[in-house]
């Protein structure tokens, strides 16, 4: 089984911000009811005064506010298939699995497309709360060995912060150059760890 990551690895840009600006831009109200709260948030969690967790949770929130999410999400894939890596679609297999930090319902059709099976966050739109685990970091490798799934033969990732289930597969993958180019992962020497240690704590991505 190979196992990557979705957003900067097999899909640029990311699909969730991408597809918040495809409702702002369908739904204006929405400029005013959430990107002004969504820009605060990411300017605090830049400056360290507001968790990933936290933020994300935040962003989320506009998800809520789309009473036509089901067209709506689909008109995206059906203008934003092509975001998927070509690198990606020459050796995908039917037993790939897609784990994404993104909400559930932005990832499943585009996975449904690809013809693979996928694990993303739970978040419920109508009560704005993670229903389980945010699967970012270490929240992934966790669910890999919760679930018992089978061995990895690799993994592919865009970010560091995914370096504890990187440790699981029997080969990972870095993957720059807008999900363009793919790479060995990087030895991880003892300052590069603490780095990656201390930005998984503290809910950071990584990025080389």
């Amino acid at each position: 089984m190979n196992v990557y990551d979705f957003d900067g690895t097999i899909c640029y840009p990311n699909s969730t911000v991408g597809f918040a600006f495809w409702c702002m831009n369908r739904h204006p109200s929405m400029w005013v009811t959430f990107f002004p709260k969504i820009a605060i948030s990411a300017i605090m969690c830049e400056m360290g005064l507001m968790s990933k967790h936290r933020m994300i949770r935040r962003f989320f929130s506009f998800l809520g506010e789309i009473d036509d999410f089901d067209e709506q999400i689909e008109k995206y894939w059906d203008a934003h298939e092509t975001d998927i890596s070509a690198w990606y679609l020459r050796q995908s297999r039917p037993d790939d699995l897609i784990i994404s930090a993104s909400p559930t319902c932005v990832i499943a059709p585009i996975a449904k497309r690809l013809g693979v099976k996928f694990v993303a966050t739970e978040y419920d739109r109508e009560t704005g709360v993670f229903v389980d685990n945010l699967m970012y970091a270490k929240g992934k490798s966790r669910y890999i060995f919760d679930n018992d799934f089978p061995l990895i033969e690799n993994f592919y990732s865009d970010s560091l912060s995914d370096t504890p289930l990187a440790l699981c597969a029997e080969k990972a993958y870095l993957v720059t150059d807008r999900a363009k180019k793919v790479v060995e992962w990087p030895h991880l020497d003892e300052n590069t760890l603490k780095k990656v240690h201390r930005k998984i704590d503290t809910g950071w991505t990584v990025h080389l």
